[in-house]
């Protein structure tokens, strides 16, 4: 029986993987952290290792060693690199690729084994489970197909990972692209949105955007002294 792994932090891809790994033929196991992975592959020795949301560098080691698969957020070679959601809409984009790619010690630089379109509509919430979703349907059809990867060709953009200090909504924005800084940003463990006073910090969510109107939930957050 053939084994596979597959690596994702936050609850709703462990959802995802509990639903994919019930109607999926061989062994599935579920890894949230490197220490979580390690432990498997000393146990274990997979057919595929599937990256679906993973904030660590893999070891070149395991790249090496293992099939691993990864799924990025934009039609690559364009977009390599960190942030690739924030990058995404702050440049406008309103669609994108998801890409299944093998990894390799270079960042996003590996061949292709195919990609389907993904909506960037909504929170950064909404977006990552959309993508959640998405990624296990290619999985499951990654394992049916076995697909082989093929170089990657086109202009290389990269992009590089976004930084707190960046969440800072700039002066000067209309209310469609201060509602996208906000959605762009909505999601758990990301720095929300903000705009500073004197006294206070300002962080923003929940944000809806209806004909000329915006309105968002805002936080209050006392500056030290």
């Amino acid at each position: 029986m053939a084994n596979y792994i597959v690596a994702a932090i936050e609850d709703w891809n462990k959802l995802y993987f509990d639903e994919l790994s019930i109607n999926q033929k061989g062994s599935w196991h579920f890894s949230s952290t490197p220490v979580e992975l390690v432990k498997l592959l000393k146990a274990l020795t997979p057919k595929y290792i599937f990256f679906c949301h993973w904030h660590w560098i893999v070891p070149k080691e395991i790249v090496n060693r293992f099939e691993c698969v990864c799924f990025h957020m934009t039609d690559l070679p364009f977009g390599r690199g960190g942030s690739p959601l924030q990058n995404l809409i702050v440049r406008g984009h309103k669609e994108t690729m998801l890409t299944a790619l093998r990894m390799e010690e270079g960042v996003d630089t590996g061949p292709i084994y195919f990609k389907k379109p993904l909506s960037l509509k909504g929170s950064a919430d909404e977006i990552y489970n959309r993508a959640s979703a998405l990624s296990c349907d290619m999985i499951a059809d990654f394992v049916k197909d076995r697909p082989s990867p093929v170089p990657q060709c086109g202009d290389v953009v990269n992009f590089n990972r976004r930084t707190p200090d960046l969440s800072l909504i700039p002066l000067g924005l209309s209310l469609e692209k201060v509602y996208d800084y906000i959605r762009m940003l909505d999601a758990p463990g990301y720095p929300k949105a903000f705009i500073e006073t004197k006294e206070y910090r300002l962080e923003f969510d929940n944000a809806e955007y209806i004909g000329d109107k915006l309105t968002a939930k805002v936080s209050f957050i006392k500056k030290e002294d």
